[in-house]
């Protein structure tokens, strides 16, 4: 089986110099190798390429047959690396809480413990005959959520 070092050794050594992060790397038992990249101005395809190429040299096919799969991390996949949601900030984003509720939000502050969205919400103040839109900021620790999502919107 391929080393998960030697695949991280060679990704960070290509990466070290570039905009470039790494977000995730999976080796599954039978050598399927999948690398997701992504940089604050996108990823393209011959980037990926390289980086491919660069893995490649460092890995021997003799020893051990493998697939690589080089990409960027998906428009529409969770966020799982800081690095994304410092990316997002100010983009609209979806939160699931590990209790299965949904928040929507803009997503204004992230750090390595936790993360704030502000949310709109319509409330009818005391004494007061019309609801009124209030904004909220809400503040998450990565322990309780379940995910992060960026949403894209279609006006």
């Amino acid at each position: 089986m391929i080393s998960n070092d030697i695949v991280y050794q060679a990704i960070e050594s290509f990466l070290v110099d570039t905009d470039y992060y790494l977000v995730d790397v999976e080796i599954t038992n039978s050598n399927r190798i999948s690398v997701e990249i992504d940089s604050f101005d996108g990823v393209s395809i011959d980037f990926c390429a390289e980086l491919s190429k660069h893995i490649e040299s460092k890995l021997d096919r003799e020893t051990d047959d493998f697939e690589l799969e080089v990409s960027s991390a998906g428009l529409t996949e969770p966020f799982k690396v800081l690095k994304q949601y410092e990316k997002n900030l100010g983009n609209e984003v979806e939160v699931l809480t590990k209790t299965g509720k949904k928040i929507t939000g803009i997503l204004t502050n992230a750090d390595e413990d936790k993360f704030e969205i502000q949310i709109e919400k319509t409330e009818k103040p005391e004494g007061s005959k019309r609801k009124i839109t209030v904004t909220e900021e809400i503040e998450f620790s990565y322990s309780e959520i379940k995910h992060t999502k960026y949403i894209i919107r279609f006006k």
